[in-house]
């Protein structure tokens, strides 16, 4: 099977940097996961997500001129999400779910009930604002010799 954009091929995770995961393709060729085509939501660090020598399936998204692979898992996970809903899931990945150090709360999400209004947000910012410039400028007026007096 030769490598081209498009195709959906099996790898092994062969190493993992702070930029992404490197995985060993047929072929003997190597295709670089950047960080953001780890999982659809924010990747901090690639260990949360793969491990070295796990078995994955990835999507050519590029191929350079140098002959650098692209490769995507995050465009395979939600073309999987979508074939669950109509049929029932044959095969699962070996993508793993990010761990969840803070004892089981998830504090990516804002809990709404404490979240205030973008309004509510605004007025308290204008508020703050306001009383800054005022201060501001009861500094800078006493330091001119107050408002008003000029000197001849």
């Amino acid at each position: 099977m030769s490598i081209e954009v498009g195709s959906v091929l099996d790898g092994v995770v062969s190493g993992i940097t702070n930029f992404g995961a490197f995985i060993e393709l047929p072929e003997g060729k190597t295709g670089l996961v950047h960080i953001s085509e780890v999982a659809d939501e924010y990747v901090k660090d690639v260990h949360d997500f793969l491990a070295e020598k796990d078995k994955v399936k990835v999507k050519v998204v590029a191929i350079d001129e140098k002959g650098k692979i692209g490769l995507s898992i995050k465009q395979l996970q939600e073309k999987k999400a979508e074939e669950s809903t109509e049929a029932p899931a044959r095969e699962r990945s070996s993508f793993r779910a990010p761990r969840n150090n803070f004892g089981g709360r998830d504090f990516r999400k804002p809990n709404r009930a404490t979240s205030a209004s973008f309004e509510d947000k605004l007025s308290k910012f204008l508020k703050d604002s306001d009383e800054r410039l005022t201060d501001l400028r009861r500094k800078t007026d006493s330091k001119r010799g107050g408002r008003g007096s000029r000197r001849d």
